[in-house]
């Protein structure tokens, strides 16, 4: 698609664009780790065949990368799997858990090139690059330690002379597809327990940012990890993606992304029986009680409301308010907002970057359009600011009502709709009125009420009085439609493994 199409405008402003990347890249304290190419049987493979990349602050190409089809998914598979059965033949838990360590510490040190790398890419603002980055290398380091402590088990047995033996094993090539908001924790969080367990991975990275992903996989080479058992796949093409989910030598597919192409993949990876972990849509309730401390309460709203220009997937979608308190919750609110600066990632001065493409931005605004013709009030924001790239002002919306689609549909953007609620069972039979079930989010001084609310949302995962739930050591996934299987945590590295019993007889033999 031509920049022009996705708003860049003028040929100064696509050249003022390439200006704009061209100036950071060249920054790059090591400009090894920008990287175009797939990375196949262990090596950087460079095709012919390539898909642009968008700088989403400017809208114009940030650089063009190799597009893989389907024969390369199924040389990758093949590489991966016979470096699978090596790699967890020659090497300890130990020594699995030094090469994670290793990797690690490569990337805490050039967290100041991955995280501008992910900014030009993403749009999030450097700041939160580099947060994103040190949150990736916190799985890695997590499960570097998590990997000696894969234990099985001993069972008393119910026959005499009879001891049963369980043990933890790699499941084998794992097949790993993620999504472009968190282009470095997304790779990590996946393939760090991989890697932990004996497992190798084929990772199709996310077109819109990939090159988050070819700088950590030159890190985890340097660190040691074989290459081989890492294989990168970039690509547009979705019928060479979908051989991640058919091929039957992938034992394992892990996807974050839409509940739609969830569905689908999970159809699609019945056919070979292979194990999927899949985190989806959501559409987390955001609940502030007549009790909550209000400025806690905003403070935790534009954290999981605006982070990342509002595109998370754990993100507040809908943010409920008591009666007694909306009026000066959304007051605060606003106040908050209005402090946002709009612009490029890279500014020193942005709090609030670009949306990564163009409908994302055409998705905000039909929503704020929708919730206005319905009766809802914009209290602040409702417009695109006059930038090249791909932006809409933070918006807070105030008489907001489940008729709405911003009710029901995840806006992945800056857009604060507030409801208004009467009675805890009100607000509880609103937030649990939606097929996902992620996250949710609530505020209250009331232990009593902490309680019975934390176990009533339906969603897999609840912040109280804390806008911040995601870290290596929480299990992170969702519930109903939001998808299934668990990643960090102590459960992270089981979604990688399979229990095999051992039952020894005749003892006394």
């Amino acid at each position: 698609m031509p920049a022009e199409t996705n708003g860049s405008g003028s040929n100064g402003a696509k050249a003022g664009g390439e200006e704009y990347h061209q100036k950071a890249i060249s920054a790059l304290k090591d400009s090894s780790l920008f990287i175009s190419d797939a990375f196949i049987d262990g090596q950087w493979v460079d095709k012919e065949k390539k898909f642009p990349v968008y700088e989403p602050a400017t809208a114009t190409v940030l650089g063009n990368v190799t597009n893989c089809d389907l024969d390369d998914f199924k040389k990758a598979i093949e590489s991966a799997e016979k470096a699978q059965v090596e790699y967890f033949a020659s090497t300890t838990a130990a020594q699995r858990g030094a090469l994670l360590r290793k990797w690690f510490d490569l990337i805490t040190a050039n967290t100041d090139d991955i995280g501008t790398i992910l900014s030009l890419e993403n749009g999030k603002t450097l700041a939160e690059a580099k947060g994103e980055v040190a949150y990736a290398a916190s799985f890695v380091s997590w499960f570097s330690e998590e990997a000696t402590r894969s234990y099985g088990d001993t069972i008393p047995s119910q026959y005499p002379n009879t001891t049963v033996l369980t043990y933890k094993e790699p499941v084998g090539v794992c097949g790993i597809i993620t999504p472009w908001n968190f282009p470095a924790a997304m790779i990590t969080r996946k393939i760090a327990p991989a890697f932990a367990a004996g497992c190798s991975v084929v990772i199709k990275p996310p077109s819109e940012t990939p090159y988050t992903c070819a700088a950590l996989t030159k890190l985890a080479i340097e660190a040691g990890i074989p290459g081989k058992i890492l294989q990168v796949c970039p690509t547009k093409d979705r019928a060479a993606a979908t051989e991640l989910a058919t091929n039957p030598i992938v034992k394992k597919l892990s996807f974050t992304g839409s509940t739609g192409v969830g569905k689908m993949l999970a159809k699609l990876a019945a056919g070979t029986l292979k194990r999927c972990s899949l985190e989806l849509g959501g559409n987390a309730p955001f609940i502030v009680f007549e009790d909550a401390d209000l400025d806690l309460a905003v403070e935790g709203a534009m954290f999981c409301k605006f982070r990342c220009t509002g595109q998370t997937c754990v993100c507040a979608n809908r943010l409920f308010v008591q009666n007694s308190v909306a009026e000066k919750f959304t007051a605060k609110l606003v106040e908050k907002v209005n402090a946002l600066k709009v612009g490029p990632g890279l500014d020193s001065s942005t709090t609030q970057g670009p949306l990564v493409n163009k409908s994302g931005v055409d998705k905000v605004k039909e929503h704020v359009e929708d919730a206005v013709s319905k009766g809802a009030k914009i209290e602040t924001g409702g417009a695109a600011p006059d930038l090249p790239g791909f932006y809409y002002n933070p918006t807070v919306l105030s008489g907001v009502t489940p008729k709405m689609v911003v009710a029901n549909d995840e806006t992945f953007g800056p857009l604060a709709p507030v409801f208004a609620f009467e009675t805890e069972k009100d607000v509880i039979h609103m937030a649990n009125d939606t097929e996902f079930g992620l996250a949710g989010y609530f505020f209250s001084k009331d232990i009593s009420r902490v309680m019975r609310v934390a176990r009533a949302l339906q969603c897999g995962m609840v912040g109280v009085n804390t806008g911040k739930i995601s870290a290596a050591e929480a299990p992170f996934g969702g519930v109903k439609e939001s998808g299934y299987g668990r990643e960090g945590s102590s459960l992270g590295m089981l979604e990688y493994q399979n229990v095999k019993s051992v039952t020894i007889g005749n003892l006394d033999v």
